[in-house]
């Protein structure tokens, strides 16, 4: 277990800016840096202006090639952010009268991205007129140089963080390029993919030609936001929200509809959370697996009967994913005890390569280790030319591993072929042979790092009063939501007396807790005994979630425990 502080999340807003609240809620408000009551209408009518550099440019050039019946092809990208911005781009487009065709490269075969070997791919299957990325394409200078030989046009949407200049495209839409003022750098792929077709679409009814109804597509758009892991800012909160309805009330893709039925979860009490570890993984199993075709097939379905057996068989490779990676991770922690046998200390990242590992999973390995660990992690695995091994990497609080890559790449230029991500993951290319030299020159900088973001900080809100330990508390938090990325979902912590306690198949901690008004609270923690030496005498301090228990038809107040201390 990595080094824990348990610590109260500081205010980021003033809870005086919400008169008539309780004061435990409007605490939870401020500590997430939500202005004002406003902020808690998540209407469309609240969404950002759209003041998007490029935007103007992309609009034009689109609505032309709808009008002039040009082909236009879409190239995405292999997650699930992915999957939803290429859906919602053919879809909105085809609504819109426009001949469109989609392409997706394989992650296996041509990595990420408008590389030129998929400007090569998408002339040879389709010889489009205007080529448009969602979710890539802000570093593909070559990409966009390759298409434009092939005579087409290019429109970049993106979302991703670059410190350099943006391509020679058409058109660049993208908050975070260089100079853009858009206000939200939260964005996903498919959030910039619905800004660009609202506005189109908006344009095209003013000048009375064939449209769309951009907002039924919003549950694509809530789907990719939260499977990205995206900030949970005003903006994104309002389009997950709003997407999120839509699927509540059954109006969204018969392809999400039959993915929930596969995985057993009633629509109408769908939470956000849901979108991001029910749906999400089943979508990205096919770009792991596979091939992302089959997840947006799925998407693209007209009916349930189209979509039933494409989730089917997403579901399939999900559990598939699932096997893979349970191998990976108990082979990982393998090598890792050999490493804490040799060294009592852990390394300052964990930098782990074995040649039989699956190239999809490696991300989500990485970032189990970084959970477990708390390091940065980089997992790499063969590519498929033999020469090169390609890394996924996951990062702490505090450290930027795309910028860390970066310095490497800088201090090592011969060592890193090509990377690109986000402060919190990245991905990376290097030789296989020089794999041991990368491991040693990003352990060194890393290393070199202040020693106390190596422990972890378990954030809270501290107290929670009493009086709020009742079943409606739960429901008003609810009320709050989503909960997610940068708004994250309230945590408490507390001592208190144990009055009882058992064990549920020798691993599961059921608790009964008494709080300072004589009441007595049901608590469970689940794995407790991998987890801690518990003794029923002591005063326990515990950081927890507040939920519902339903049993045989009855809801109770019920605890969650997510970490104990004695």
């Amino acid at each position: 277990m990595p080094k824990l502080e348990i610590k109260q999340r500081p205010f980021l807003t003033r809870p005086e800016s919400f008169q008539g609240m309780p004061a435990f809620i409007a605490e939870i408000l401020a500590r997430r840096g939500v202005e004002s009551a406003q902020e808690l209408e998540l209407k469309l009518k609240h969404l950002l202006a759209p003041s998007m550099k490029g935007l103007s440019e992309a609009i034009q050039l689109i609505d032309q090639a709808i009008d002039q019946q040009h082909k236009i092809v879409i190239v995405g990208d292999y997650d699930a952010d992915g999957a939803t911005s290429t859906t919602l781009m053919v879809l909105a487009l085809r609504d819109m009268g426009a001949q469109v065709e989609y392409l997706v490269p394989d992650r296996f075969k041509y990595g990420y991205g408008l590389t030129p070997a998929i400007a090569d791919l998408a002339f040879a299957n389709f010889t489009p007129d205007l080529l448009i990325t969602v979710d890539n394409g802000i570093s593909s200078h070559d990409g966009v140089k390759q298409a434009h030989d092939h005579g087409m046009q290019v429109i970049i949407t993106d979302h991703h963080l670059t410190t350099k200049p943006t391509p020679e495209a058409e058109a660049v839409v993208n908050p975070n390029q260089l100079g853009c003022e858009f206000p939200s750098k939260a964005l996903a792929g498919v959030g910039v993919a619905f800004y660009v077709l609202a506005n189109l679409s908006t344009h095209r009814k003013k000048l009375g030609k064939s449209t769309t109804q951009i907002t039924q597509y919003l549950d694509l758009v809530a789907l990719g936001t939260y499977a990205d892991v995206a900030s949970l800012d005003y903006n994104n909160r309002i389009l997950i929200d709003s997407g999120l309805k839509k699927i509540q009330q059954h109006f969204c893709r018969p392809g999400i509809s039959a993915l929930l039925e596969i995985a057993g979860r009633d629509a109408a009490s769908l939470k956000a959370q849901d979108l991001g570890f029910v749906i999400g993984p089943r979508i990205n199993a096919a770009g792991r697996m596979e091939t992302m075709d089959i997840g947006i097939e799925c998407l693209l379905a007209k009916d349930l009967a189209t979509a039933y057996p494409l989730a089917e068989q997403l579901n399939r490779l999900n559990v598939e994913r699932r096997q893979v990676e349970s191998k990976m991770k108990q082979e990982a922690l393998l090598e890792l005890e050999k490493i804490q046998l040799d060294d009592s200390a852990l390394p300052a990242a964990l930098i782990m390569f074995e040649p039989t590992w699956h190239q999809g999973v490696i991300g989500i390995v990485a970032g189990r280790l970084k959970e477990q660990f708390h390091r940065p992690s980089i997992v790499f695995a063969c590519d498929e030319d033999g020469i090169h091994i390609k890394g996924s990497a996951r990062s702490i609080e505090g450290i930027h591993i795309r910028d860390a890559i970066e310095m490497v790449a800088e201090q090592h230029p011969h060592l890193i072929s090509h990377f690109g991500g986000h402060a919190a993951a990245a991905g990376l290319t290097i030789k296989k042979e020089h794999f041991l030299e990368f491991k040693r020159a990003f352990e060194v900088l890393i290393g070199q790092m202040d020693e106390n973001l190596f422990t972890a900080t378990l954030w809270t809100d501290g107290e929670l009063p009493a009086e709020a330990f009742q079943i409606e508390t739960v429901d008003v938090l609810q009320n709050l939501s989503p909960w997610g990325q940068k708004f994250p979902p309230p945590i408490f912590d507390g001592v208190f007396k144990i009055m009882d306690y058992r064990w549920l198949k020798d691993v599961h901690l059921k608790l009964r807790v008494g709080l300072d008004n004589g009441q007595i609270v049901d608590a469970i923690c689940f794995n407790a005994a991998d987890k801690y030496d518990f003794d029923p005498m002591k005063d326990t301090r515990l950081v927890y979630e507040l939920d519902k228990n339903v049993f045989n038809g009855n809801v109770s107040l019920q605890m969650r425990i997510l970490h104990l201390e004695q």
